[in-house]
């Protein structure tokens, strides 16, 4: 399958906007205190969501964000839910990987989002 064009990155908190085109949220649980009407989700894709063990360990351990990130990198590269999102990402270019975390920098959207546009490979 051909990549897709670059998906943005929004934290779900943030307020909806045309621009974001298809809304997909890519973490394995509801954000909390949101509700589906605010979040303005179109898709929510949890199985591409990091496996639990691997989430509470990250979230035991922030400050090793790039062993989070390899670590997730394998999970992807066995997760046929990529398969999915990249299959919705072909069909909507104009596409937003939602996500929860506070960080816009360290979190697995980002790893997600750079593992779809092969800047990072298992």
């Amino acid at each position: 399958m051909p990549d897709p064009a670059e998906p943005c990155l929004k934290r779900v908190y943030d307020d909806p906007d045309p621009s974001d085109g298809r809304r997909i949220l890519v973490d394995r649980l509801w954000p909390r205190g949101l509700t589906k009407d605010r979040a303005a989700v179109d898709l929510w894709l949890k199985d591409v969501a990091p496996s639990a063990d691997l989430r509470s360990r990250w979230h035991r351990d922030p400050e090793h964000f790039d062993d989070f990130a390899a670590l997730y990198v394998d999970e992807l590269a066995q997760n046929p839910a990529v398969d999915t999102l990249r299959a919705e990402l072909a069909a909507h270019p104009a596409s937003t990987l939602l996500y929860g975390a506070k960080d816009p920098a360290a979190n697995h959207a980002v790893v997600l989002r750079d593992y779809l546009m092969g800047v990072r490979t298992a």
